[in-house]
């Protein structure tokens, strides 16, 4: 070190004096871990020179190896320090933060932020490499929460950095994307919703399959699952194999469908349920999916037994069957739901306690799901509270009625042309 220090102050040539200097701290810096010994010599030399650019320039080099060791971050932002050597000092410190060992990466860089934030706003390139590079290193251990909140903390609005929307929607959608690896629907939410103001007018394809994908997995997360279901058969249905750089694999395709199946099942009991399974299930595709037998029966309104219901729980995912208050989980409510909903078409009307042991519940429980099902019209019937029975209502007399007057319409219109064919009119084919 003594020699290479005394090398370099040898050399008249200013601009050649400092690259050598930086040659000198690069191979300090390429010490693992850093040597603070040679660190300070290094400074006892800069404060030897007389030249005052050397001195500062080696001074602040200083400040950064100090802080490659954790020492004294709060140097190299300091007033004392002019502006512009400090961003070139802390954008070496960003690009060689990877060299170092993950936990020496993480306390040092935490350490540099926390120092760096008074004065954020003069040092935002520099910030946002370092968040990235933690981000990355966080993710590559799985720690996905913390990854996004690195990455969260990285302004996008910043009137300094000016950023296009492309790179905007980039961010959150990786953002969000991470969170959900923890199954995090809030903050998954947050920056989704950022980014749903940006994909209209996005024509990167990647990205927007992306944000299609995030979407679909947040409305599962929350329990929507009729309005997921229909987001996931919408991603099923991509005819495109290759979108931009990224290859659409056969098995996400199926995933999705399969995804949009299980919540379509899991969804409330109703007329709407009832259609997007009857669109699923005259999906060729459907018929080769391990949960096709369930879906069948479904679609069919035939009911369900717990063998049956067992095997289908094996396929869900834990926020499938997570506890509700009532201490019932999702998937039991689903699947009360949809034999009340079979039976309605097999009985005019059965008693409380028939209906309880039908379904496996408690009558008072059974009485008050039928209760709510019918106030939401999604099944049609009446309560008779005294002498404790239900009474279902058939839907076949209201077609037959919606049959008659479409019936009666087009009787109505051929009349028309006829009476305007009589008279000569020319009737446009």
């Amino acid at each position: 070190m003594d020699s290479a220090l005394a090398s370099a102050a040898a050399i008249a040539d200013q601009r050649q004096k400092i690259e050598q200097y930086r040659h000198i701290l690069a191979s300090v810096i390429s010490s693992s871990p850093p040597d603070i010994p040679q660190a300070k010599r290094f400074l006892n030399h800069s404060n030897a020179l007389h030249s005052k650019p050397s001195r500062r320039f080696l001074g602040t080099c200083f400040f950064f190896l100090c802080v490659m060791a954790g020492i004294v971050a709060s140097a190299v932002v300091s007033d004392e320090v002019p502006l512009v050597v400090s961003r070139q000092l802390l954008q070496t410190f960003a690009q060689e933060l990877g060299k170092l060992e993950p936990d020496s990466q993480k306390e040092v860089a935490h350490y540099a932020l926390t120092q760096i934030q008074p004065r954020v706003v003069s040092f935002e390139e520099q910030v946002v490499v370092i968040r990235e590079k933690l981000a990355e290193l966080y993710e590559s251990e799985q720690q996905w929460s913390r990854a996004a909140q690195m990455l969260s903390g990285i302004d996008l609005d910043s009137g300094i950095r000016m950023l296009d929307d492309t790179n905007k929607l980039s961010k959150c959608v990786q953002i969000a994307r991470l969170y959900l690896e923890d199954d995090d629907a809030v903050n998954a939410e947050a920056f989704i919703n950022k980014a749903s103001f940006l994909v209209t007018n996005s024509n990167q394809e990647v990205l927007n399959l992306q944000y299609k994908v995030c979407y679909a997995r947040i409305l599962d997360l929350k329990r929507k699952f009729l309005e997921a279901a229909l987001r996931y058969y919408g991603i099923s249905q991509i005819e495109q194999r290759q979108i931009g750089d990224e290859e659409i694999d056969e098995n996400a395709l199926e995933q999705a469908l399969s995804a949009a199946v299980t919540c379509t099942i899991l969804a409330g009991a109703g007329p709407q349920r009832s259609r997007v399974l009857a669109t699923l299930y005259k999906d060729e595709r459907c018929s080769k999916l391990k949960i096709y037998p369930i879906l069948q029966k479904v679609f069919l309104e035939r009911i369900l037994r717990k063998p049956e219901i067992d095997a289908f729980a094996e396929e869900l995912k834990p926020h499938q069957k997570a506890l509700l208050p009532d201490k019932s989980t999702v998937l039991d409510r689903a699947m009360i739901e949809h034999n009340l909903l079979s039976a309605s078409k097999l009985y005019t009307n059965i008693s409380f306690e028939e209906l309880g042991t039908l379904l496996g519940i408690d009558p008072r429980k059974a009485e008050k799901i039928a209760c709510r099902m019918i106030c939401e019209d999604r099944m049609r019937g009446s309560i008779d509270q005294v002498e404790a029975v239900i009474h279902f209502e058939d839907d076949t007399e209201g077609l037959q009625q919606w049959d008659q007057q479409i019936a009666g319409l087009c009787q109505a219109l051929n009349d028309i042309l006829d009476s305007m064919s009589s008279k000569g009119i020319a009737i446009p084919v």
